[in-house]
């Protein structure tokens, strides 16, 4: 999706979510920076609880920058950043937490950082994903309207209700249609094929499928 429908509360989530972590990843370089920081220290100095060199704080001000940047820009970028980031965050508290006790700790990494990497990288890809993975997306999520061929905002007269019932007959099985929701005629013969939706928008309909006679 190139973009969320205008003021859609999902982009909120995005943007504050990641916004939110922006601000405290940026608040904990600053400190670290105020204490005045060895750049490359493997003992670190403790900052707000956790443990910081000269080195995390600098990482910590741009990945808070970037993640503000991100958050003012909105929609699918802010939701894209705060995933991306998460898994960045995830990687980096297992790699540290490896490394910990050894002479390549360049960002003085303790275990009460791994469990923060792990905290605030959880918490992005949840505010990055919301809304866009559940497998009981509504009908009016833009997400759930792209998939299956409709516009990203809600049209004036759509029946959402019988969207949803087309949409979880395509949904898993790449346009099975059980319940016979397309009015496609259907053979009673043995070994008849069954007749698919064909995975266009659902609001034009689907067209006309074969007819196969039984020989």
């Amino acid at each position: 999706m190139s973009g969320l429908p205008k003021n859609h509360k999902l982009g909120k989530v995005y943007r504050y979510g990641g916004g939110f972590m922006g601000l405290v990843l940026l608040t904990f370089g600053i400190l670290g920076f105020a204490n005045q920081l060895e750049f490359f220290s493997t003992e670190g100095k403790e900052v707000a609880g956790l443990s910081s060199n000269g080195a995390l704080a600098l990482i910590s001000v741009v990945v808070g920058l970037c993640l503000l940047g991100c958050a003012a820009v909105g929609g699918n970028t802010a939701s894209w950043a705060n995933s991306a980031f998460g898994w960045a965050f995830i990687l980096s508290g297992l790699v540290n937490m490896t490394i910990m006790r050894t002479e390549l700790n360049f960002l003085a990494f303790r275990m009460s950082n791994v469990i923060f990497s792990f905290v605030v990288g959880v918490a992005l890809i949840t505010f990055g994903m919301y809304g866009r993975v559940s497998g009981t997306l509504p009908p009016d999520n833009p997400y759930w309207r792209e998939r299956h061929g409709l516009p990203p905002e809600v049209q004036e007269g759509e029946d959402l209700r019988l969207e949803s019932m087309l949409g979880a007959a395509t949904d898993g099985d790449r346009g099975s249609d059980p319940h016979n929701m397309a009015g496609v005629p259907r053979h009673t013969s043995t070994g008849a094929p069954i007749p698919v939706l064909s995975g266009g928008p659902i609001l034009s309909g689907a067209p006309a499928q074969p007819v196969h006679k039984p020989r």
